[in-house]
């Protein structure tokens, strides 16, 4: 069995793996995919959106369903809207 580094798309550290060139077989060290598991984890959601025009003068956004379901969004909710800049927007929940 070969000891080998591998790369997780969305992490920087490699996990160990042992494989077998002979069968295919393959095992992850748990101590090193446990690390990249908690390193995707932390990683915030990115999607992208366009901005909708809802009528004359307003513009929107959707939520899709992966930030509705991870959030438990409902209709209705208050949220707190900061410009920090010309480039960011943060959304803050008041739950």
């Amino acid at each position: 069995m070969n000891l080998v580094e591998v790369s997780i798309e969305g992490a920087k550290t490699k996990a160990l793996s042992r494989q077998c060139k002979e069968c295919d077989f393959f095992e992850f060290d748990a101590e090193t995919a446990t690390k990249v598991l908690q390193e995707i984890k932390e990683q915030p959601i990115q999607i992208k959106q366009k901005i909708v025009k809802l009528s004359k003068d307003r513009l929107g956004i959707y939520f899709n369903k992966h930030i509705v379901e991870s959030l438990k969004l409902d209709a209705g909710e208050e949220i707190s809207i900061t410009i920090p800049d010309k480039k960011h927007i943060w959304i803050s929940l008041k739950k």
